[in-house]
C-alpha cells in the first residue's frame, strides 16, 4: 500500500496508540456492539491510511476520529436499513419465486454501492431515480408520485445518472 504523503505511518501509528481504545469505547456505546466498534475503528485509522486528506497535525485528533467515524457509522445504518426494506420486501415474494441466498448478496451489495453513488444527491432526486429506474415508473408517474413536473422529473434523472456514469462501477464489471 503506497501511503500519501500527507499521512505518514508514523502519524497514524501515534493515533492509534493514543486513541484507538477511547475510540472502540465511543463506537461501543454510539452502535451498542463491541465487536461492531471493534470493525468500525479499525475501518476509521485503515481509512486514515488510504487517505490523501489528512492532515498532518492535528489540534483535536478525537474529533477528527469521531467525524470519520461518524461517517462509517452513517454508512452502517443506512446499509442497514436498506438491507432491511430488501429482506422484508423478499419476505413477501412466494418462496419459489424468491432470489438464492448468492443472487441475494449480489443485489445487496449493489444496491449498497448504487445508495453510494446517489449519497451526495438531495433526497427528491434520488427519489425520482429509484422510482424510474428501479420501479419502472415513466416519467409522467414519477411526476404524479413525486408532486413535481416532468421536465423536473428529466433534469433530476440526468443529475443522479451523470453521478453513476462518472462514478467509479467496477461492481458492475
Amino acid at each position: 500500500m503506497n501511503l500519501p504523503t500527507s499521512c505518514a505511518s508514523t502519524d497514524v501509528e501515534s493515533l492509534y496508540s493514543d486513541h484507538h481504545s477511547w475510540l472502540r469505547g465511543w463506537l461501543a456505546r454510539r452502535v451498542g456492539n463491541a465487536e461492531q466498534a471493534a470493525d468500525l475503528a479499525q475501518d476509521t485509522f485503515m481509512r486514515l491510511l488510504s487517505s490523501e486528506r489528512v492532515p498532518s497535525s492535528l489540534d483535536e485528533p478525537r474529533a477528527y476520529l469521531t467525524t470519520v467515524a461518524q461517517n462509517l457509522v452513517s454508512n452502517l445504518w443506512r446499509r442497514e436499513k436498506l438491507e432491511k426494506a430488501y429482506l422484508d420486501a423478499l419476505g413477501q415474494l412466494p418462496v419459489n419465486l424468491a432470489p438464492s441466498p448468492e443472487e441475494q448478496a449480489m443485489v445487496l451489495e449493489t444496491l449498497a454501492e448504487l445508495d453510494q453513488l446517489l449519497e451526495g444527491l438531495p433526497a427528491i432526486q434520488r427519489s425520482a431515480f429509484l422510482l424510474s429506474q428501479l420501479d419502472g415508473q415513466s416519467h409522467a408517474e414519477v411526476a404524479a408520485t413525486l408532486g413535481i413536473s416532468i421536465p423536473t422529473v428529466k433534469r433530476y434523472l440526468v443529475k443522479a445518472l451523470q453521478r453513476c456514469y462518472f462514478a467509479d462501477i467496477s461492481f458492475l464489471a
